[in-house]
């Protein structure tokens, strides 16, 4: 049975930093794709960073590029992201995602001053 737990979600004022974890079990990760997803109330469930397995390519939506960073670690079965300079709009629920199929329970992320 494959399982994603996230963790690292919270409160963080804007110009602070965060840091998101997804665990893996229940199945290898290095040649799959694991991307982050957020959604915000009210609002579709939208990707906002992924990686590529076996070489790790990534990829992030407009709205974060330069402000969130993705990365991996197969041998620990893990997916981070962290973020630099939250800001309001980032606000939302954070779910893990392997190879679009397989979803975290998600973390909330609040960033208010």
């Amino acid at each position: 049975q494959v399982q994603l737990v996230e963790s690292g979600g919270g409160s963080v004022q804007p110009g602070g930093s965060l840091r998101l974890s997804c665990a893996v079990s229940g199945r290898a990760t290095s040649s799959l794709f694991m991307g982050w997803f957020r959604q915000a109330p009210g609002k579709e469930r939208q990707r906002v960073a992924g990686i590529e397995g076996n070489g790790g390519v990534t990829m992030y939506g407009d709205a974060v590029r330069g402000r969130m960073a993705i990365s991996r670690d197969d041998a620990k079965r893990t997916v981070t992201l962290e973020m630099t300079d939250p800001k309001p709009g980032d606000t939302g629920t954070y779910f893990c995602n392997l190879e679009g199929s397989y979803w975290g329970q998600g973390t909330q992320v609040t960033v208010s001053a």
